[in-house]
């Protein structure tokens, strides 16, 4: 049934279809997100040259395709608005639905950037890299890590995969090892911060956010020797896991920086903001955007922020 304050026309529906033939990134049945549909309430067929139309989602998602659809939205833009909305419970539900083929379905035709990105996750886009026996291990082998049944442990694992589609999007040539950095760059928390989040007791921030790296990259290393993968892979990555809450001009960890900040705006956000209140969640804010190029930060326009972090990000913006 749709949310509340649905309407009839300007729909848009993503789809999402299951293929056994790749890996699963979320349930070991990789679902790929392969169309978007575009409903105005008419039969209407959708011109072949829709996605010229929309340059940007063509872009940003080259794997997804445009079509027609008449159903109702799951997710209304005017309630993603209030002040009140929380995702988390859209995020769960979306979980879920990847388990199997599933269409998500969104009222307006403008939300549709914001739309996929809270669910790219769910795209497995991958490159040339990427496509490979040996990734689709790793990417089994950092799932068996998460238990998703605890709510800090499915961010963390929902967040290492929106780090990974993010690279991507930034770099669609992006190496195997900035790839796999992505996936375990915030894998310590496993250990640290599964249960409850410390972060916000530090007395020095990032000392806090060093040793959390650097501890991350000798558990990366070990995990992806377990999986048979190369001494020189494994260096690389565990040389980009340790550095990665530094600003750096290499330019594979200003890649991973990007990315892994594009996604605590794009996904995170919400949830810290609810968890740690307005004072953390501005000193997080400003951390962020700080490590950001001019790349990443050109790229929050298309993402959905709750109201106080938008604030927050345009006190930044006017300094």
């Amino acid at each position: 049934m749709p949310v509340a304050g649905g309407t009839t026309s300007g729909f848009l529906t993503v789809w999402l279809r299951r293929s056994n033939t790749r890996a699963s990134v979320l349930h070991h049945t990789q679902t790929v997100l392969v169309e978007l549909a575009l409903t105005d309430g008419t039969a209407a067929s959708l011109p072949a040259d829709a996605m010229a139309s929309a340059p940007r989602l063509s872009v940003e998602f080259p794997t997804v395709q445009l079509r027609h659809s008449a159903a109702p939205p799951h997710v209304v833009a005017s309630v993603w608005h209030h002040p009140d909305f929380d995702p988390w419970p859209f995020d769960v539900s979306i979980d879920e639905l990847a388990r199997d083929s599933f269409t998500l379905r969104v009222d307006t035709p403008a939300f549709a950037l914001a739309a996929l990105t809270r669910c790219q996750r769910h795209v497995g886009r991958r490159n040339a890299h990427s496509g490979t026996p040996l990734f689709t291990r790793i990417l089994d082998a950092h799932r068996a890590l998460h238990d998703v049944d605890k709510p800090l442990v499915r961010a963390d694992y929902n967040h290492a995969l929106d780090v990974w589609q993010w690279l991507l999007r930034l770099d669609p040539d992006a190496s195997p090892e900035t790839q796999i950095s992505a996936l375990f760059h915030d894998i310590e928390r496993l250990a640290s911060e599964s249960e409850a989040r410390i972060e916000h007791l530090a007395p020095d921030y990032q000392q806090f956010k060093d040793a959390h790296a650097h501890k991350g990259a000798e558990i990366a290393s070990a995990v992806l020797a377990a999986n048979g993968v190369d001494v020189q892979t494994r260096m690389r990555v565990a040389a980009l896991v340790a550095r990665h809450e530094r600003p750096s001009d290499d330019p594979e960890l200003a890649l991973l920086n990007d990315a892994d900040a594009l996604s605590f705006f794009s996904l995170n956000s919400p949830g810290y903001a609810s968890y740690f209140g307005p004072e953390q969640t501005r000193k997080k804010v400003a951390y962020t955007w700080n490590r950001m190029t001019p790349r990443a930060r050109a790229k929050l326009d298309g993402v959905w922020l709750k109201n106080e972090v938008r604030t927050f990000l345009e006190e930044l913006k006017e300094v």
